[in-house]
């Protein structure tokens, strides 16, 4: 990786960052398809680790607004999801994996412009829990069924709840990494650069997060994500 790709990496981070802090999810959607792009060995292990400890931060921060029996479904269902996202990490090529990567982002824009509404019971946090489990594994962008469920709540209650779900979520999802092979030295080595953007972000996203007009914001997550989870395809079926 080359010092200017390091610095777009580093200020790409501080922007996923602050995103996740304002709203409750979208580091992974807005910097996974770019870092792909970069370097395929940021995705999905450093993505994961770095934000594991962004959380961590933003969960105690949120503490009070917790949707505690939502986390708890949502959290078995991510669990079950875990499993199979890492076998098929284990068992598909590289440039396989760049494909599943390409769709799992446009599935999650879809998902996220959907529009539906689904009140967060037992079977959708599960259902949402395990596919959380799934695209964030496999992409490190596990936010987008959890988000679908919890629209309508309260910003502190989203970034709560998400956050508490992609703290214990990504270490579940580190240690089936590790198991199969993708989370190591190299790894996290990598996960350092993207640290400092996390610190950056959470305390932008502090200062924003009671102003930042989530709809103008989500759109234009949304848009880049899509160009280049199509690009990771492109370049995929190009060979």
């Amino acid at each position: 990786m080359s010092l200017v790709d390091a610095a777009i990496v580093l200020l790409w981070s501080v922007a996923g960052f602050t995103l996740q802090g304002a709203v409750g999810f979208g580091m992974g959607l807005l910097s996974s398809p770019v870092f792909m792009l970069i370097d395929s060995r940021l995705v999905p292990g450093p993505v994961l680790a770095s934000t594991m400890v962004f959380t961590l931060a933003l969960t105690a921060r949120e503490h009070r607004a917790i949707d505690l029996q939502g986390f708890r479904w949502a959290m078995t269902g991510r669990i079950v999801g875990t499993a199979p996202a890492a076998a098929l990490l284990a068992l598909l090529p590289a440039d396989e994996l760049k494909l599943l990567f390409g769709v799992i982002v446009l599935v999650a824009v879809v998902i996220s412009l959907s529009g539906v509404s689904i009140e967060p019971g037992p079977v959708s946090l599960l259902a949402g829990g395990a596919l959380s489990g799934i695209m964030g594994t496999i992409a490190a962008i596990g936010g987008p069924p959890l988000a679908l469920l919890y629209q309508r709540a309260s910003g502190a209650r989203i970034r709560g709840t998400l956050s508490s779900v992609f703290l214990v979520g990504t270490v579940v999802s580190l240690i089936a990494l590790g198991f199969v092979g993708r989370f190591g030295l190299e790894e996290l080595r990598l996960t350092l650069l993207l640290l400092p953007g996390g610190a950056a972000g959470f305390f932008l996203s502090r200062r924003i997060a009671r102003r930042l007009d989530r709809g103008h914001t989500r759109r234009a997550v949304l848009a880049v994500a899509a160009v280049a989870g199509v690009g990771v395809i492109a370049r995929s079926l190009m060979g």
